[in-house]
């Protein structure tokens, strides 16, 4: 027997600090805020345990407990007083978002990133203007109360690509006049970055950096976001835009457009079930990657350790860890918090 060779040499407690190759900190975590517009108080998110929907005007507060842990970095959704066919308070002056972001920016020194796409905005909450024959069939439901069973559903493309491409850079501008430092489109539209990047440079914000939802797919595991924010589809689903779980090499292609057109750092939405791709985008573009660990991931391992069956803090620091690991720079994380507290 050769034993010469004895990893286990290198995993004593004085050693194994000083070999360890990856490393995880606070300052690499991204906490999501809930902005509603709706109500006036707190409101618990109940599929998302430890997480609320805050009033505008808490909208500080919430941020400065994010800031006390020690996590630096906030991404800002709204959840809108109304909504429309085409989403028109996304990009509003008086918006759920740009109100938050100029409080919020005045007294404190998070950094601030802002979600632009307009399921929350829109009553069908699809991620941009409906085709024409999307909204036919939209009218033909509400009329009908419904479509008749065995009938497909969408044959057509659900949002209207080039239409929608305009309203994501009014929205981008006027989430950068409010004081957002980071920009984070995540509607999949195609285009979206060359066209808020334009938008952006026309309005004098030329440093404001974009963080594209490079490539993000057609996820199961958005189920709890959507209740924390809104912005579940009324009819239909988002296969037509987000991307296929099943593709790994389109995702390749996904971020070069997106790295052509100026994107500055690039996103894979979810993180854990695509740690294949994150590995792959960090392997082959030499921009900062982020990763959005999402809701789903995190209400699993909340749901388990409520039954006893896991650690809940090891098993998040684990998880955020091997996305550290993969190659991601940048974690969006309902995490963010409990993580940052132990590290």
């Amino acid at each position: 027997m050769n034993l010469t060779r004895r990893p286990r040499r290198l995993r004593s407690d004085g050693v194994r600090p000083l070999v360890r190759e990856t490393d995880l900190s606070a300052s690499d975590l991204v906490a999501p805020v809930f902005v509603d517009a709706t109500t006036d108080e707190r409101v618990p998110i109940e599929s998302m345990p430890g997480h609320e929907r805050v009033p505008v005007d808490q909208a500080v507060e919430r941020v400065r407990e994010v800031l006390e842990t020690g996590v630096e970095a906030v991404i800002v959704f709204g959840i809108p007083e109304s909504k429309d066919a085409e989403g028109s308070r996304a990009w509003a002056d008086d918006g759920v978002v740009q109100r938050a972001v100029r409080a919020i920016t005045d007294e404190t020194d998070a950094y601030v990133i802002t979600d632009v796409c307009l399921c929350e905005y829109t009553e069908h909450g699809h991620c941009g203007v409906l085709t024409s024959e999307a909204r036919e069939r939209s009218e033909e439901r509400s009329s009908s109360g419904g479509i008749e069973d065995g009938a497909r559903e969408d044959p057509h493309m659900t949002v209207d690509n080039d239409r929608t491409l305009d309203l994501l850079a009014e929205t981008a501008a006027s989430h950068a006049e409010a004081g957002a430092d980071m920009i984070a489109p995540s509607s999949m539209t195609d285009g979206m970055i060359g066209a808020i990047r334009g938008a952006l440079d026309e309005c004098g914000f030329e440093s404001t950096p974009i963080m594209s939802y490079a490539a993000k797919y057609e996820s199961a595991f958005y189920g709890p976001f959507r209740d924390a924010a809104d912005g579940a589809p009324a009819f239909g689903d988002r296969r037509h835009y987000q991307m296929d779980p099943a593709n790994g090499r389109e995702a390749m292609r996904e971020v070069a457009l997106d790295v052509e057109e100026g994107a500055d750092v690039l996103m894979v939405k979810p993180a854990l079930p695509y740690l294949d791709v994150v590995a792959d985008v960090r392997e082959n573009f030499d921009h900062p990657v982020a990763a959005y660990n999402v809701s789903g991931e995190y209400a699993m391992l909340h749901a388990a350790a409520e039954k006893g069956w896991l650690d809940l803090e090891a098993v998040a620091y684990e998880s955020l860890l091997s996305i550290k690991r993969a190659g991601a720079d940048i974690i969006v994380t309902y995490f963010a918090e409990d993580v940052a507290e132990r590290l």
